[in-house]
């Protein structure tokens, strides 16, 4: 098939608006996927299939038991987020945090590309959805580079998912990004991630079998030129995390993600 084909036919199956499912908390879109005349609207569709366990109500001796060391997992209903949900609207982030400077990175493993620039300006001029003719070169997207004292009084509003393990210190990454962007397959240390507003597409391998990957390519990429040649065994666990869901991933299993709407975001890092 040619080029273009493989990328229309890419185009068609995941860059489609599909309707998220029910979630535990009615998060809404928080001003989010609004767009203005003749910008893109498209949204990369959702599978429907989860490989993932999903989990309420769960108890810290069964998180430990079963999961922290062995295997990821989706936590619902764990934390009542609604105020820091508030918080991230699109309305209230711009009006709190407009004319804060932030720093923009490549999710890409090899570059160490930076950019910064005030918040506003991302949100209005560089938010948009991965661009299809060049899915393999660096996406540039707000995750990380957080200035700590500046967005302290977002964060103070956060309350992370009650379980910690023994040894560690919790750290948060933030971040706002566009359809499409994401970081291909990486590993480090244990760790939690809540979908604020928007869809979060995991791809999850164990630590002892390493996913085949171009780390300087983007996870679009990756899903249109590698994935629909992986044989069954070889396939990822994947899930896409709701709003108002937090995914557990254990110490050093390899991660790629996919953001499949415009998506706020806040990661706990255990280290």
């Amino acid at each position: 098939m040619a080029s273009g084909a493989r990328l229309q036919l890419l185009l068609a199956l995941w860059m489609l608006a599909a309707p998220a499912r029910p979630v535990a908390a009615d998060a809404g879109d928080g001003g989010w996927q609004r767009r203005g005349p003749g910008a893109a609207a498209a949204a990369v569709a959702e599978e429907e299939r989860c490989a993932v366990e999903r989990r309420a109500d769960l108890s810290y001796s069964e998180f430990v038991q079963h999961y922290a060391f062995s295997r990821p997992v989706i936590l619902q209903r764990l934390t009542d987020n609604s105020r820091f949900r508030a918080l991230c609207s699109r309305e209230k982030l711009l009006a709190s945090f407009g004319d804060s400077v932030v720093r923009l990175s490549t999710a890409n493993t090899y570059s160490y590309r930076k950019v910064d620039l005030p918040f506003q300006e991302y949100v209005e001029h560089l938010l948009h959805p991965q661009d299809p003719t060049s899915l393999g070169n660096d996406t540039l997207y707000f995750f990380g580079d957080n200035n700590f004292s500046e967005w302290a009084s977002l964060f103070q509003h956060y309350s992370p998912p009650p379980f910690s393990l023994l040894g560690t210190t919790a750290a948060y990454s933030f971040g706002v990004a566009g359809a499409g962007s994401g970081v291909p397959f990486h590993w480090h240390g244990p760790g939690f991630s809540e979908v604020v507003y928007g869809r979060k597409r995991w791809f999850l391998y164990p630590p002892e079998k390493t996913p085949e990957f171009h780390p300087n390519k983007t996870t679009l990429a990756w899903l249109q030129d590698v994935y629909p040649a992986l044989a069954p065994s070889e396939r990822p666990l994947e899930c896409t995390v709701q709003a108002g869901e937090v995914l557990y991933f254990p110490d050093r299993w390899w991660h790629a993600t996919l953001n499949l709407d415009t998506s706020v975001f806040i990661s706990t890092f255990l280290s």
